[in-house]
């Protein structure tokens, strides 16, 4: 019985793709600035960027060292990110937001999130926030996987459905013992439709490493001409339903604050990520906005440029037969003008028709906020 069961086994794991059985390692910042390598044999390395940590954003400072680090070698790098949101979908579209402009390997290469602690109750949240941040990763053009251990995807994750979403992508860790292992042991292979990467021991040497044997070739992603030519589709894609999709809703909302006294008008989108996807997206560049901003029945995104002044990203419209479209994202080119002695907000408002208010509040300030000649003011 034990014969056919390993026999099974073994065309279950070789059935699930082109079989590799490559190995290599995985880094966290306990490894190192320049990690620490296992066998001579070693194919790749996931380095861990950082992650989401009781309810923040935390980088690793060893991941650009180890990242280099692996490429002088000539592995093959991936990157992996420790995932604490639980199911908390704003939180896990926040932490995309945050690490993926910051990933230092190849388009096409893995974005793997590390879920195994801080799950909530509820499989469905869970399971909802994973699936929105692989999709994130894959639109950037990367190849998301999940990675956790079995007892804990079981109680906590519905890994079907992330399988039937993104195919082979999972990533498992399973032991025997804490023995020293230079290669797997498949007596205890996680059986689970969808596994692509293996972890089968933390002690790949002794003193400690975590050891990986790659079953489909997953690893290979982004060191392939058609990996990277399908990374760069996801990320156009991606683009263009950026473009086409965001849609806009503007309520009263009392908690996102007010941005003018006299008003009591904020943006909640549908999508409550969807502003700083934008802002992000737009060019190309990281943009962090740091204002939803209505103004002449205008969405505006605000942000400081690098001369310490604001630009502003336009979003949507508030009201009228363009009501929940999206208009073109453009830089807008304000008209500035330059405080002169004897000048106040009233006379500077009253000579460019605005209110006191709101030409303050455009130019990030209030109207008790102390102005100076030669300073410049955005006016239009």
């Amino acid at each position: 019985m034990g014969a056919i069961f390993m026999a099974f086994l073994m065309v279950n794991v070789t059935s699930q793709a082109s079989t590799s059985r490559e190995q290599g390692v995985d880094w966290s910042k306990y490894n190192g600035n320049s990690g620490t390598f296992g066998y001579s044999t070693d194919k790749f390395v996931l380095s861990q960027a950082g992650g989401f940590y009781g309810g923040t954003n935390i980088p690793q400072t060893t991941y650009d060292s180890q990242v280099k680090s692996a490429q002088q070698a000539g592995k093959r790098v991936h990157t992996y990110l420790w995932d604490g949101v639980g199911g908390n979908i704003i939180n896990a579209k926040a932490m995309m937001a945050y690490y993926l402009p910051r990933i230092r390997t190849p388009k096409g290469s893995i974005v793997a999130l590390d879920y195994e602690d801080g799950a909530s109750n509820s499989v469905t949240a869970n399971t909802n926030a994973i699936l929105a941040q692989m999709k994130l990763i894959k639109d950037a053009g990367y190849t998301p996987m999940y990675y956790s251990y079995k007892p804990y995807t079981l109680a906590h994750v519905d890994y079907k459905r992330i399988v039937q979403r993104f195919g082979t992508c999972l990533w498992i860790a399973a032991y025997p013992d804490y023995s020293v292992r230079s290669t797997p042991y498949w007596g205890t292979f996680p059986t689970m439709n969808g596994v692509a990467m293996w972890q089968f021991t933390s002690t790949y040497r002794a003193g400690g490493l975590d050891g990986n044997v790659d079953l489909t070739g997953i690893t290979k992603s982004g060191y392939t001409t058609a990996s990277k030519a399908k990374a760069q589709t996801n990320v156009k894609k991606a683009h263009k339903q950026a473009t086409r999709k965001a849609t806009f809703k503007v309520v009263k909302y009392s908690q996102r604050g007010v941005f003018y006294p006299s008003r009591t008008l904020a943006v909640r989108y549908t999508d409550s990520d969807k502003v700083s996807q934008v802002a992000t997206y737009y060019k190309g560049e990281s943009v962090t906005y740091n204002a939803v901003i209505i103004e002449h029945n205008y969405v505006w995104a605000r942000y400081t440029r690098s001369n310490g002044l604001y630009g502003f990203i336009k979003l949507g419209v508030t009201n009228g037969t363009a009501y929940g479209k999206r208009v073109t994202d453009r830089l807008v080119s304000h008209t500035y003008y330059t405080v002169k002695s004897g000048d106040s907000w009233w006379t500077i408002a009253q000579r460019n028709g605005l209110s006191m208010t709101t030409l303050a509040s455009q130019n990030g300030k209030s109207i008790y906020t102390t102005i100076y000649p030669s300073q410049r003011l955005v006016v239009r």
